[in-house]
């Protein structure tokens, strides 16, 4: 089987416009959790969220791309493009043919969902834009950084929820493991953050209007962010070959299925995901030094997570360090897995653990060390990414220093 290596990443977020960004804000436990600046937000019992602020779309795209490009394809584009230029690769010929896109995306064009059911049924016109179902749909992303870099191989969406950017990056690297391809554009992007998709999301009654506290015991919800970050994962001798900068090692992958119930996660189903991946990995569960939590910050997910990790590392899971970053970025659903990857390249490259920030309360039933309020630096060869969605639906990927 092939090694498989990261040599780019690029992001945008509400912690920051690029992976530079993104990381210092992480190593200052910098929280990008604020009011909302949507249309119609007095109309909303949430009003605060991971917004992506200071985004002028004029910047970086012409008035046709963007009446093309939803805001989740816009933030996809801009990270990609950070992460090609980071890794040097150009495809063209072979090698263009070899390499493909698979991206993650719960809600794909729900701006566009949003701004053409207002001129329909609030403003009464009986046209939209002819341009509306390309701009929606949740393959636009993929499909436009294909058209955009060239990438010639498999390019396809995934759906998962919250798990779909884990998803996304588990099959990026089981196709270039199995030879199938020899580079992956992958990662994940959301963009719900307007006015119908936060008031669907209140509906289920599991977002906090103040902040998001994982693992605290004084935790009340959830909170939704948006972005994207986007990964280029390739073969290690391809990559060595050319004398790439290598951020990271991917080693394995696991993904399970509760088959329990469609909102309340369950213990088994995410213990078989994270033993799997430990399995896929070829490691000793010793070996496991950092967990990017799915740490949503609800009652039931937080305590769920800490049993599961519990269960499957026995003694040694007073050992691991475990925090949620999504305390400063937000949720961002289908996009979520990809920005928290980068929690785990920081930690496996530079030795920094991204914090659980807005921690204020031990709970007996997260009894890990969550690495509160304060990023730790600490030596960390292997690192695991958790994702947990609603659906039953479980995906982890497992990482190591290079």
């Amino acid at each position: 089987m092939k090694r498989v290596v990261i040599t780019g990443a690029g992001t945008i977020n509400a912690l920051g416009h690029d992976v530079a960004a993104t990381l210092e804000a992480m190593r200052e436990g910098r929280c990008g959790i604020g009011p909302l600046k949507i249309r119609d937000v007095e109309r909303l019992s949430i009003q605060i969220g991971g917004q992506v602020h200071g985004y002028d779309p004029e910047t970086h795209f012409n008035r046709q791309q963007i009446s093309l490009y939803d805001r989740f394809t816009q933030f996809t584009l801009l990270a990609a493009k950070e992460a090609i230029t980071q890794s040097g690769l150009h495809f063209e010929g072979e090698l263009a043919s070899q390499s493909g896109v698979v991206l993650g995306t719960a809600g794909g064009g729900v701006n566009t969902w949003d701004e053409n059911y207002r001129t329909v049924y609030e403003e009464g016109k009986n046209r939209v834009h002819p341009f509306v179902v390309p701009k929606l749909m949740n393959n636009a992303a993929a499909s436009h950084v294909s058209m955009e870099w060239n990438l010639k191989g498999p390019s396809f969406t995934v759906a998962t929820a919250c798990a779909s950017s884990n998803h996304a990056m588990g099959q990026a690297f089981h196709m270039i493991r199995s030879g199938m391809t020899t580079a992956m554009v992958t990662g994940g992007s959301e963009s719900m953050l307007c006015f119908g998709g936060v008031k669907a999301w209140e509906g289920l009654r599991v977002m906090s209007k103040d902040a998001c506290r994982p693992f605290s015991a004084n935790r009340n919800g959830m909170v939704q962010g948006e972005g994207a970050a986007v990964f280029v994962f390739e073969d290690y001798d391809h990559a060595k070959a050319r004398g790439a900068e290598l951020l990271a090692e991917v080693i394995g992958f696991a993904m399970t299925s509760d088959a329990a119930d469609i909102v309340m996660p369950s213990k088994q189903g995410a213990a078989r995901a994270i033993s799997g991946a430990i399995k896929d990995a070829g490691l000793n569960r010793d070996a496991i030094g950092y967990i990017n939590a799915h740490g949503t910050g609800t009652a039931a997910n937080d305590k769920t997570e800490c049993a599961a990790v519990a269960d499957v590392f026995g003694h040694h899971a007073d050992k691991l360090m475990i925090s949620s970053t999504k305390s400063m970025h937000g949720h961002l659903i289908g996009g979520t897995g990809a920005v928290e990857l980068l929690a785990c390249i920081m930690a496996l490259r530079d030795g920094v653990v991204a914090p659980t920030i807005g921690y204020e309360e031990a709970d007996p039933e997260c009894a890990l060390d969550v690495v509160p309020n304060v990023a730790r630096e600490a030596r960390v060869e292997a690192a695991l990414s958790n994702a947990f969605a609603f659906g039953g639906l479980n995906a982890v990927l497992a990482l190591r220093r290079v």
